[in-house]
């Protein structure tokens, strides 16, 4: 059975790490590796419909970019590198996204950085890494 291992990175210098330490895990384990990057987004907001219309265009050129910017040259640089690896993006709160994802794909592991972009978010409402630690179902891995 193989392995499933899912990565979460937000370009951060510790989701960087956390990238490379499930690289060197995938290839010792011969796992699956997704690299997931979530899109901040939440559907508690009222819009007119014209607005949502335009939401919905901004969501879509906000995937496109990331997939871009973010995942593809990831994905790239870890399938020269051996590892079998795809690229995720999805919109949502990233804790509840990564875990609602690793059930998705029934991943072994969920590894994800310590800290991301954003120290002030993380001090006033707590951060990703220990809010998805209390509610995963799957073992987290929290790289430094």
């Amino acid at each position: 059975m193989t392995q499933v291992l899912l990565v979460g990175t937000d370009c951060s210098e510790c989701s960087d790490r956390a990238v490379a330490y499930a690289t060197k895990l995938a290839k010792v384990a011969n796992s699956h590796l997704y690299v997931v990057h979530v899109i901040n987004w939440s559907p508690y907001t009222f819009n007119t419909p014209r607005e949502n219309e335009e939401r919905h265009q901004r969501r879509e050129n906000e995937l496109e970019r990331a997939h871009s910017q973010i995942i593809d040259p990831i994905v790239k640089d870890l399938r020269s590198k051996g590892v079998d690896a795809e690229g995720v993006i999805r919109h949502g709160h990233p804790a509840e996204t990564l875990s609602e994802l690793a059930n998705e794909l029934d991943a072994t592991n969920i590894i994800i950085g310590r800290k991301g972009q954003s120290l002030i978010k993380a001090k006033l409402f707590g951060s990703i890494a220990s809010t998805l630690v209390q509610i995963a179902d799957h073992p987290v891995t929290v790289v430094p």
